[in-house]
């Protein structure tokens, strides 16, 4: 256990980058950490820190050093999480990257699930867009990540993929909420729009259909929260955009219709871990819990 609290504030040291702010965050003082970083390197029998000006970096050996904290710190907490259950108290910790779609109603109602169950499971949820949430994988932030079409990565190990239709969103008052069925990109492009901003996967799906279209198009609001747009199509005579896995179900003015597949084509859901790792049983049964209600509300592909 003691050397497990050296490789924490090895790995510590290594997001810091200084002895000064790691000893802060560790309640110990800088001169007791240097002396357990140069004792670990002198049984290593090679140093793993470049002293720097500006700090502390890594070198070669130490990133194998870290790459080993980072699993047996995982392993660790699997071991943990096992334990526990055999004493029948189901304990542990689940990290989720999720896309800013999935934060507002559908990973808080699957832990409000979770724990109502397991009252003794805590959970840190980062949102990422899918380019970071997979980063948050490989770094192991994050246990398993939900996210929207991410990026290929031989890293990254899917875990369920579902198809989902991207979906216009406006105000029940909307003329474009009169009817139902898909609606066409056209259509949708009469009215003023709330874009979603750039750095969000569905961005870069509706820009592609943009140009195939080659319809003008009014933007009144553009934004990279979701929260924020909604909010806004709610207000105002606007057209948003969401998949229908991220479009709230709590009642408010806010109403949505598939956009036709022939303008924009389905898109991905990846629910994802990263490959080889070992999850701990906590983790193992959220990801099978909200594996059986993605399918249960969306079916499976």
């Amino acid at each position: 256990m003691k050397h497990l609290k050296t490789l924490q504030c090895i790995g510590d040291i290594a997001r810091s980058g200084s002895i000064r702010r790691s000893a802060e965050r560790l309640a110990i003082t800088p001169s007791a950490l240097t002396r357990k970083i140069q004792d670990f390197e002198q049984e290593l029998g090679t140093p793993i820190f470049e002293r720097l000006p500006q700090g502390m970096r890594l070198n070669p050996a130490g990133e194998l050093v870290l790459r080993h904290i980072r699993d047996q710190i995982s392993d660790f907490e699997r071991i943990k999480s096992q334990i526990a259950d055999l004493s029948g108290v189901r304990r542990g910790h689940v990290a989720v990257a999720c896309s800013q779609a999935f934060a507002h109603e559908l990973i808080p109602n699957e832990i409000e699930a979770y724990r109502k169950q397991h009252p003794l499971v805590s959970f840190t949820v980062l949102v990422r867009d899918h380019t970071h949430a997979v980063d948050a994988l490989i770094s192991f932030e994050a246990d398993i990540a939900i996210v929207l079409q991410p990026p290929p990565a031989p890293e990254v190990q899917p875990l369920l993929m579902l198809r989902q239709p991207l979906c216009a969103t406006m105000s029940a008052d909307h003329p474009l909420a009169r009817t139902r069925g898909p609606v066409r990109l056209r259509e949708c492009l009469r009215y003023p729009i709330a874009l979603p901003g750039r750095s969000l996967a569905i961005r870069h799906l509706l820009q592609a259909a943009f140009v195939r279209a080659s319809l003008p198009m009014q933007i009144a609001v553009e934004s990279d929260s979701f929260e924020v747009l909604r909010s806004y199509a709610a207000r105002e005579h606007v057209v948003s955009f969401q998949i229908r896995a991220g479009i709230p179900f709590d009642g408010s003015n806010l109403m949505a219709r598939e956009l036709d597949e022939r303008d924009l084509p389905q898109t991905q859901l990846v629910l994802a871990q990263l490959r080889g790792r070992s999850l701990s049983v906590a983790t193992s049964k959220f990801v099978n819990q909200i594996s059986g209600s993605l399918h249960s509300r969306y079916g499976g592909a």
